[in-house]
Parts: structure tokens; C-alpha cells; sequence
């Protein structure tokens, strides 16, 4: 049986998943040691290319990657010394007019690289033992090895390799499903993912290698997706989506489990949670999947679904979709929005972080590692996301920037704590 990619898949391969960013919210403390802390920074992206930003709205630089024939760029995981970042790069696409999706955009090539953000060095890995044009990182294991996919012929498998490419191991079985949303735990010795496959989409934890595995939720009729260790590692949240009613995956409800699939919750109801985001206008239009995400105290950030909202580009499903996005631009229809709440899973309460009148739609929230601060996406009705940062009791909200000529921003993410010796 082929692992053929379907919509849902290729929304994770047309832009990195959020869950390969997940930074952990820990700080190692060292015995006797000074340390000093930088101040919080993300990256955000635009229009292709990468940026810094410091949470103060200081500190704006664009990474200045001059790699000739790469179209796009984008952050895929830090190292442990939170100075170099994994990237990665993508020539110009394959697909378009005349050119299936499905077919095409799985042939454009892709590269791997190491930038240190300190001297700028920029580094391509992965180059060794090549086994297809198409290949994007999943997940930082340690400092040496990773987790990629690798896509020939439509049909997707995950790899762990060495950074330079060799020493490829099967995660995953070429046929039994793809994995995405991968997320490792706190102790680094499991991670947990959401399984695209035949039977349906499926949350399951193994060890490093693939191994070990153990089904967290799976159930016929239900899509599983993006699963988040908690700071302490005794929970996974996820979400659930009813694809039947809900085809193009706008909606879903989260969920916690323990890694082992006991202790199984679905905290809200009803389509709480926006899922499949989408924004913009006919002129710039855009979107990829909302997860769910842990602050430091063990609480979950979504995007609540304010009553009967519904977004301005609705889903067609009854007819072939050639451009992997399948929507039509029905601003008159779309109302309400959403709003970034905080969910304690230990009693369900859910506190209101972000309001606004008239309503707009907030999402991509997630906090700094040292709990300071939330960064989150806002974007009105018709128009591209703008990129603010609030405290992380919900005081304070700011907006940061949309982008050069406000041409829209989307997919924050912070760099992990620097803790440097003194």
C-alpha cells in the first residue's frame, strides 16, 4: 500500500509544521554557574524570507541568505546551544498553471542548512547519500542526527540521518502512513506524532528509532493532529477533527491524553478550536494549520472560535483540487473570529487572553521560554496577519509589525532561552 500524500499532508509540506518549532519551555539550571539571559526574540516569516525581531518590537533584521536559485526560506528547529538554527530553503516550485499540485510540487528541490545566528555562517547539510530532490527536516533528535521526510514518487517516509545525510534509518515504513507534527520529549528519549495513513489520522509515540511504539488516539471517523509533550512530560495534547462535517479541517477540539493514550480528554466542544487557518483576499491569500501549545506552567493556548464564526474563504469539496488550497473568496458570508485563550486541562477553565470588537481572528499563539510574553498572529477579515505580543496574563497586547509595506506576517516562532556563562 502507498503512502499517497493527500490535502491535509501537503498543508504541512507546503510550510513547515508548527510542531517542528515546539521549543521547549525548560532552562537547564547548572550547579554553580552565573548566567546571564538575552532578551526574548522570535522569527517570523514574510513573503518568503525569515526574520528576527526582539518582543519589544527592537532589534527588526531579515536574514541576509544570498543563495542564489532559492525562493523561499524558513526556520525548522534550534540546536542546543540555541545559536544555530536549522533552515530550510526551496527553489523555485515546480507546480502551477497547468501543473498538479499533487503531482508537481514534490518535485522542486530542497535544501537543509545551518545558520549561526551570531556570525552569520551559513552551512548546507544533508547533502550525502541524497535520496530524493524533495526533502524537509522534522525534528532535531540531538546535534548530530534528525528526523526528515523524504518524498519520491508522491510516496513520503521518514528518515533519521546524520546532518551531512548518511546513516539513513527507517523511522517509518515506506506505505504505512507519514508522519507530521513530530514533537520529542522533554527527556528527549520518545517522540510523538500524528500519523496521516489509510486508516485515518492517528497519534502515536515511539522511542527515537521508531521503535517502541504505543497508539495514543485513533478512531474511525476522527483526524488526530499535532500532538504537544507538556513542559513536564506526562501529558500530550492534541486535536480532534470530524472530517465528515467538517472537510476542509476548519475546526477541532483539543485534547490530552497521557503518552501512553490513558487518561484520554477532549476539553472542549463543538468545534472550539480554529484549525485549518485562512486569511487574506483574492490579491494575497495564505493559511496553514493551528496547533495547540503548552506555556510553561503546564497550561494549553488556542485559538477559541467566537459563536458561529466562519471564515471568508470557504472550502469546496466536490471538485479536483490543482491548487493544494481549493477555496473560494466569499467575504460577504465570513463573520466573527477568534481569540487566544489559555486551557487549564487539570479542571477545563479556560481564561480569555485576547478580545476584540470588531471581532478579528487571533492564532499561532505560543509563549517565550521564560514565560514572559505570548506572540500570536491577528488578521481581519480580507486582510494578511499582523504579527503582536502581549504578557502572558493577556495585559499588554501590542502589535509588533505586519511585515515590510504591511504585506502581511505569519508563523512566530521564539528562539529558545540563551543562557551564556558569566
Amino acid at each position: 500500500m502507498q503512502a499517497f500524500l493527500n490535502r491535509r499532508q501537503f498543508l504541512a509540506l507546503a510550510g513547515l509544521a508548527p510542531a517542528a518549532m515546539v521549543v521547549s519551555c525548560q532552562t537547564t539550571n547548572h550547579d554553580h554557574t552565573l548566567h546571564r539571559r538575552r532578551s526574548a526574540r522570535f522569527f517570523f516569516v514574510s513573503e518568503g524570507r525569515t526574520a528576527l525581531i526582539n518582543a519589544d518590537g527592537t532589534g527588526l533584521r531579515f536574514l541576509d541568505l544570498n543563495v542564489p536559485n532559492q525562493a523561499t526560506w524558513q526556520p525548522a528547529d534550534f540546536f542546543s546551544d540555541g545559536r544555530r538554527v536549522l533552515l530550510l530553503s526551496m527553489e523555485p516550485r515546480r507546480d502551477g498553471p497547468g501543473r498538479s499540485f499533487e503531482e508537481y510540487y514534490t518535485q522542486t528541490p530542497t535544501h537543509l542548512w545551518i545558520y549561526d545566528l551570531d556570525s552569520g555562517a551559513l552551512k548546507e547539510i544533508a547533502t550525502r547519500e541524497r535520496m530524493a530532490p524533495f526533502i524537509t527536516p522534522q525534528l532535531l533528535l540531538n546535534d548530530e542526527r534528525m528526523l526528515v521526510q523524504v518524498v519520491r514518487n508522491k510516496v513520503g517516509q521518514t528518515f533519521s540521518m546524520n546532518l551531512d545525510g548518511t546513516d539513513a534509518r527507517e523511522f517509518t515504513r515506506a506505505g504505512e502512513g507519514l508522519p507530521y507534527g513530530l514533537s520529542l520529549s522533554p527527556d528527549k528519549r520518545r517522540v510523538a506524532w500524528h500519523l496521516a495513513s489509510p486508516a485515518g489520522y492517528q497519534i502515536w509515540t515511539s522511542d527515537v528509532g521508531g521503535a517502541q511504539r504505543i497508539k495514543v488516539a485513533g478512531q474511525s471517523g476522527h483526524l488526530y493532529f499535532g500532538p504537544a509533550w507538556s513542559p513536564d512530560g506526562n501529558w500530550l495534547a492534541y486535536q480532534d477533527c470530524l472530517p465528515g462535517t467538517d472537510p476542509g479541517h476548519d475546526w477541532s477540539d483539543v485534547c490530552v491524553s497521557r503518552p501512553d493514550g490513558s487518561e484520554q480528554s477532549v476539553l472542549t466542544s463543538g468545534g472550539s478550536m480554529w484549525f485549518g487557518a485562512t486569511y487574506g483576499n483574492l490579491r494575497k491569500r495564505g493559511g496553514g494549520s493551528n496547533i495547540v501549545a503548552w506555556t510553561h506552567d503546564n497550561a494549553i493556548l488556542f485559538p477559541r472560535r467566537l459563536p458561529e464564526s466562519k471564515v471568508a474563504w470557504e472550502y469546496q469539496p466536490r471538485r479536483p483540487d490543482t491548487d493544494h488550497f481549493n477555496r473560494d473568496y466569499k467575504p460577504e458570508l465570513a463573520r466573527g473570529g477568534t481569540e487566544i485563550c489559555r486551557l487549564d486541562p487539570r479542571d477545563g477553565s479556560v481564561t480569555r487572553l485576547t478580545q476584540s470588537d470588531p471581532p478579528v481572528w487571533d492564532f499561532r499563539a505560543s509563549e517565550s521560554s521564560d514565560g514572559r510574553w505570548i506572540v500570536f498572529c491577528r488578521a481581519a477579515t480580507r486582510d494578511m496577519p499582523e504579527i503582536w505580543v502581549m504578557d502572558s496574563d493577556g495585559r499588554n497586547p501590542r502589535r509588533i509589525t505586519k511585515g515590510p509595506e504591511d504585506r502581511g506576517v505569519d508563523h512566530p516562532r521564539w528562539l529558545p532561552q540563551r543562557i551564556h556563562r558569566t
